[in-house]
């Protein structure tokens, strides 16, 4: 059955700490960025994406923006894989398996 399985992407949303939001516009908006979509890609890649809200607030859309190559990012994103990892790990250990 696992050979007709197939996972197009893993994905995890992740909180940005508060020091680490930025802010960013798009058509003369200010958005403040507050959480991180991290997919991991069939070739094992990560691809992450940041979203946010207006900062002027109303009911603007969830956009998406990319993610600045900053160290601290980098590393919330790598720690995030990690518990992500071990999350998927504990809840599909073999003692959880019903088959």
């Amino acid at each position: 059955m696992t050979d007709d399985v197939e996972v197009s992407a893993l994905a995890i949303n992740v909180s940005i700490p508060d020091d680490l939001q930025w802010t960013d516009s798009r058509r003369d908006v200010a958005f403040r960025l507050t959480t991180l979509n991290v997919r991991l890609l069939p070739d094992g890649r990560l691809a992450a994406k940041a979203y946010g809200r207006p900062v002027e607030g109303g009911r603007g859309a969830y956009t998406s923006f990319p993610v600045p190559d900053r160290p601290e990012l980098t590393g919330l994103i790598g720690e995030a894989a990690k518990v992500a990892a071990e999350r998927w790990r504990a809840a599909y250990a073999p003692e959880h398996d019903a088959r």
